[in-house]
């Protein structure tokens, strides 16, 4: 696993991390509502533009990117004691299959913790799936209690 680099997403790397996120929708049953192709074109002019707050790491292996992680950094509320405050949320963590079970997804974990830590973040949470939860509890993250969520689809208006 040393010939694989976990480092931050380039300019000329956009468009692969986009067919991973597509490529991961397909796994997962869904059906895209766009073409393939728009579909890339729109997600590399998203992260252009939300580079500020979104952080992308990839892994890649001989030139290809094999998986990613994002960073989600968000301002909160400043109190009285700390006046620049935020947290982060991990995201679109995803190896590609024939690469899953070696380490690769735990060490864009640990990258994207780094970066965190580095950001001066206070917290950082995850929304997993079932399949992932046991390798974010290997690297750290339990559940809260005082943690809630809704989901705002699911909700009558």
């Amino acid at each position: 696993m040393d010939d694989i680099a976990i480092r931050p997403a380039g300019p000329g790397e956009l468009d692969a991390v986009a067919r991973l996120r597509w490529r991961w929708v397909l796994e997962n049953g869904e059906t895209p509502a766009v073409a393939h192709e728009g579909f890339v074109r729109h997600f590399a002019a998203w992260a252009r533009e939300n580079a500020s707050s979104h952080h992308c790491l990839v892994a890649v292996r001989g030139g290809t990117v094999i998986g990613m992680a994002w960073l989600a950094v968000v301002p909160r509320v400043p109190v009285p004691h700390d006046l620049d405050r935020r947290s982060g949320d991990v995201q679109c963590v995803y190896v590609v299959p024939g690469e899953r079970d070696a380490g690769v997804g735990g060490r864009l974990i640990d990258a994207v913790l780094d970066l965190a830590r580095g950001l001066g973040l206070e917290r950082v949470t995850v929304h997993s799936s079932e399949r992932a939860t046991p390798a974010y509890r290997r690297h750290g993250f339990a559940p809260s209690p005082k943690l809630l969520h809704t989901h705002l689809a699911d909700r009558e208006r």
